[in-house]
């Protein structure tokens, strides 16, 4: 129906292909996707099942990072991920590791931008015109609300959240919840945990780590040596906390 693909593609045959799109060569495309119409993607692209497309999104472009030479760089999409209307997804630069990479089960709301040499976990939820900057890592669980900006390199960790209108430029712990123009924190992200079924020990256990990176003046040293101190357990929360903490390259969000 008016679709033009690249007979190079590798398209299984339960995909569904609207009207008016463009595949690209070098593209994989696996069982049960769907691309509703004008959707435009280009290669080396590999997508995995159920994943579906909706209009004018544009997936595996080149990046127009000044540096991108043409050189051969990939994009890797997980599973059952939604890409809404005008989303768009560039590949890598060989100047990192060469490829984006998307896992499973994420929402990319209307117009979302991720950009070259971007990790992106599961189970994220970008609301509309949420964007990424090249090379930043998205853990699992995280929200970010419309209008979220986040510079090159930061790294945001698993469950945390950003709130309207939020520009970051320093990594956000796990299940810190951050907000405004530059971002701060604004407490933790309860109610995503709450959902995710965890515990209320947990959930206490992570209000007081916050309180000890947050609310006692402490340097970030000192306090990292306080939430192991806490950690006594090795609880698995408190873990990812930690680790989000202590894997900060870019600093921290404080």
């Amino acid at each position: 129906m008016n679709s033009v693909i690249d007979p190079s593609a590798k398209i299984h045959d339960s995909v569904k292909i609207g009207p008016f799109c463009m595949i690209g060569p070098n593209v994989t495309i696996g069982p049960n996707c769907i691309l509703h119409s004008h959707v435009v993607i280009k290669g080396p692209t590999t997508i995995d099942e159920d994943n579906i497309f909706f209009q004018f999104s544009t997936i595996g472009e080149d990046t127009p990072d000044k540096k991108y030479g043409g050189e051969e760089t990939s994009l890797e999409i997980g599973k059952a991920n939604i890409f809404r209307e005008g989303v768009t997804v560039h590949r890598g630069t060989v100047q990192d590791k060469s490829k984006t990479v998307i896992g499973h089960c994420n929402l990319f709301m209307a117009y979302a931008h991720i950009a070259h040499d971007c990790e992106i976990g599961n189970y994220n939820v970008f609301a509309n015109t949420a964007g990424l900057a090249g090379h930043v890592k998205l853990g699992n669980h995280v929200t970010l609300g419309a209008v979220t900006l986040i510079h090159q390199f930061c790294h945001l960790g698993d469950y945390s959240f950003t709130g309207l209108n939020t520009i970051i430029t320093m990594d956000v712990p796990a299940f810190v919840k951050v907000a405004a123009n530059p971002a701060r924190p604004i407490g933790l992200n309860s109610i995503g945990m709450e959902r995710n079924n965890f515990d209320i020990d947990s959930v206490n256990l992570i209000k007081k780590a916050y309180r000890i990176v947050y609310r006692k003046g402490y340097s970030l040293q000192d306090a990292i040596q306080h939430l192991h101190a806490l950690n006594a357990q090795a609880n698995p929360a408190l873990d990812t906390f930690i680790s989000s903490i202590e894997s900060s390259e870019r600093g921290l969000l404080r």
